[in-house]
């Protein structure tokens, strides 16, 4: 499947056009067109060709029963790490990096810095997938190496730029893995699979103050060093 001629992007415009989508439509995603864009995001690099990446597909009644498991989890302060997203210290310069996307968020929710209640309502909408019609959620056997993070990474990017390819937005999710015992019981994902990250997909509601954040990057200068 393959998108209408008004929905087409550049390859440079999917990429650099994509942002964290925070608010999404109802409007439904077919079955056909995940299928298409998770295909396609097959064809991501992978030493040795191993493919580790396995993919979850959540809509529905299911999408529906993980949200309440997951935010009674929450509710309840019940959170179980499936690893470590950061160190326990995050040092320079990207704990400032960290705080300032945090604090241009709540602006765009207009949440006070001190309005924790605000905060933790703004944290929660994780677990309705900021009401995307599709949830997906990225695995890989536990077994595995290093090397298939990076494999299972260039297979999410993939998925994110097809996604803006085909009129979809995304929000790859990594907090969903703060729960990840619950995430585990709700699809039935067996204990030797490792859950590296959710994501939301579906069309963007582009009437959302808070769609219009673009987080900002360094110049080239700062994070390249050339070799002659």
């Amino acid at each position: 499947m393959t998108a209408d001629a008004s929905t087409i992007v550049s390859a440079e415009d999917a990429v650099t056009g994509r942002r964290s989508i925070r608010a999404f439509l109802p409007t439904p995603v077919g079955d056909d067109l995940v299928r298409c864009i998770l295909a396609g995001a097959s064809r991501a690099a992978s030493g040795t060709n191993i493919q580790p990446w396995l993919a979850h597909v959540v809509t529905g009644a299911a999408r529906e029963r993980l949200s309440r498991a997951v935010l009674a989890a929450a509710e309840a302060g019940e959170t179980s790490l499936e690893y470590a997203y950061l160190p326990d210290k995050l040092k320079e310069p990207y704990l400032s990096r960290r705080r300032k996307i945090g604090y241009d968020l709540y602006a765009k929710y207009a949440i006070a810095r001190d309005d924790y209640p605000a905060r933790k309502a703004a944290m929660l909408r994780n677990f309705t997938f900021f009401g995307a019609p599709v949830g997906l959620f990225f695995t890989m056997d536990r077994d595995h190496a290093l090397g298939a993070w990076l494999d299972c990474g260039m297979f999410m990017q993939n998925v994110m730029v097809l996604a803006r390819g085909l009129g979809l937005e995304t929000c790859p999710q990594q907090a969903w893995c703060d729960f990840g015992a619950v995430v585990h019981r709700e699809l039935a994902i067996p204990p030797d699979q490792l859950i590296l990250s959710g994501m939301a997909l579906g069309y963007e509601d582009a009437s959302a103050v808070v769609n219009t954040l673009v987080s900002e990057r360094v110049p080239v200068e700062e994070f390249t060093t050339w070799h002659y």
